[in-house]
């Protein structure tokens, strides 16, 4: 669970990240799964955005793949949301206590 000084400092790391996962009009599907965790294995800090063809809500599609891939919501704001998960083999993000 991230404290609030966490989450504001990896908000802040986020604002210069790209897009990664993207959930369309399939919404969730396998294929979304795995490209998620690969992604926030490989980068700790991933963002996603859900498009408007998709039947899912950003906060939805962010709490499921959350879920799915045992990480952490940091935030959610339109359509987009940010997600973390520490690495435990080689952690490259440290956060404040």
């Amino acid at each position: 669970m991230l404290t609030s000084k966490q989450r504001a400092y990896l908000r802040a790391l986020a604002n210069s990240i790209d897009t990664v996962v993207m959930v369309g009009k399939g919404d969730l599907d396998e294929q979304v799964f795995k490209t998620a965790d690969e992604a926030i294995t490989a980068r700790e800090l991933i963002k996603g955005k859900v498009l408007e063809a998709s039947s899912l809500s950003s906060r939805e599609a962010a709490d499921q793949i959350a879920l799915s891939i045992d990480a952490d919501v940091v935030q959610v704001i339109g359509s987009k949301f940010v997600l973390y998960r520490k690495n435990k083999k080689d952690p490259k993000i440290k956060l404040p206590r």
